[in-house]
């Protein structure tokens, strides 16, 4: 029986036993802040992204537009190239197009609008931000 009370009353792994409560919290809490931070560079990057896009479109730029007349395959490829400068893939199917928008309320405006799926690289400690959808839109006014 003093074998047992010895170890019901023995303290000297409290310590170890609270560090690891302690330390599980502070590095999920690193993580999540790290992750978040990710995010919301991702969105900006997509948002500058499809600013860029909209009036590379908007104004006929060589890079979107074959002659003088939008090219939806040419946009498509600057989409892709303007985001992979930031390390982003976007799939071609992630990506629409219009030249006859309205934005605002006023019409002839080109818009590009991006749809992507980030993905956390932690997905097992942060399951709320396992596979996000973001959409990022931007209008640029058509020149003549």
């Amino acid at each position: 029986m003093s074998l047992l009370r010895r170890w019901l009353e023995d303290r000297g792994g409290g310590a170890a036993v609270e560090f690891s409560f302690v330390i599980l919290t502070l590095f999920t809490l690193l993580f999540g802040v790290t992750e978040f931070g990710w995010y919301m560079w991702t969105a900006n990057a997509l948002q500058q992204t499809a600013i860029q896009s909209a009036r590379c479109m908007g104004v006929l730029a060589s890079s979107c537009a074959s002659g003088s007349a939008y090219s939806s395959s040419r946009t498509t490829s600057f989409v892709q190239q303007v985001a992979s400068t930031y390390g982003i893939t976007v799939p071609s199917t992630g990506v629409t197009l219009s030249q006859a928008a309205t934005c605002g309320g006023a019409t002839g405006f080109s818009t590009v609008t991006i749809n992507y799926t980030f993905t956390t690289v932690v997905p097992n400690l942060i399951t709320g931000l396992a596979s996000v959808p973001m959409t990022e839109q931007a209008c640029f006014p058509n020149q003549s």
